[in-house]
């Protein structure tokens, strides 16, 4: 593999760090300084260090956070804006990526890892590894409404948008909570499909991945998955398909 995804591999970076490391004349390779982040290792079997230290494979980590509204999910933001990173400040973690995302405006369950394979699996679209989320919208949505959002709606570029499930959890003088389950990954897929029926998104809080459900965990805690939570939503270290 690539040196760069090598070091994220092995829990050091990300690979975009990992690429900016090696470019920057930080890494070696048995011991020789490799600025090449497309140079192909064999983890296994060569040497790499960061800045002198060696870089050894971490024992995987497996957490959940509560993300808060306004925190961006990526390590660094070169807007300066705050980061989900930020509420993993000063824990004793080796180098953890988010497991899928949550945009800027979006609340909730948010799994982090250094097990790749493990994120891959849970990503993967074969899984159809359902996702649930309460949205608070700006509608009193009707029965008609709820069919449409399961049917789908093709929006602009012919992609077709839909959920897996919806339902209202409770209707206020002017607003609504629906319950919204999604079985597939894309971008802002229930924004921009409530967007294209007329309907405005006050709150999005994802509140369960498969089995896992956010709980009472305070809004911006973590807590490490237990072995029985980690396997209920893909068996450590098993292969993606995914090519």
């Amino acid at each position: 593999m690539s040196l760069a995804r090598a070091l994220s591999k092995l829990g050091a970076c990300s690979r975009g760090e990992g690429t900016r490391l090696v470019e920057a004349g930080r890494v070696t390779v048995n011991g020789v300084v490799v600025r090449d982040p497309a140079r192909r290792v064999v983890p296994e079997r060569d040497r790499l260090a960061v800045d002198g230290a060696p870089v050894r494979a971490a024992a995987p980590v497996y957490l959940m956070l509560n993300k808060p509204r306004g925190l961006v999910t990526t390590r660094h933001d070169p807007r300066g804006r705050a980061t989900v990173y930020d509420r993993l400040a000063g824990a004793d973690l080796p180098f953890v990526g988010p497991v899928g995302r949550l945009d800027q405006a979006s609340e909730g369950l948010l799994l982090f890892t250094n097990d790749t394979r493990w994120a891959d699996a849970i990503l993967d679209p074969a899984s159809h590894l359902p996702k649930t989320y309460h949205v608070q919208v700006d509608a009193q949505p009707g029965a008609d409404l709820l069919a449409r959002l399961r049917a789908g709606v093709t929006v602009e570029g012919g992609e077709h948008l839909a959920v897996a499930d919806v339902r209202v959890l409770r209707l206020g003088t002017r607003n609504a909570w629906l319950e919204v389950v999604l079985d597939e990954g894309r971008n802002r897929q229930i924004r921009r499909l409530l967007e294209a029926v007329g309907i405005g998104v006050l709150r999005l809080v994802r509140v369960a991945i498969g089995p896992l459900v956010l709980g009472d965990l305070a809004k911006g805690a973590w807590r490490p998955l237990t072995p029985a939570e980690r396997d209920s939503l893909a068996p450590a270290g098993r292969p993606s398909r995914r090519r």
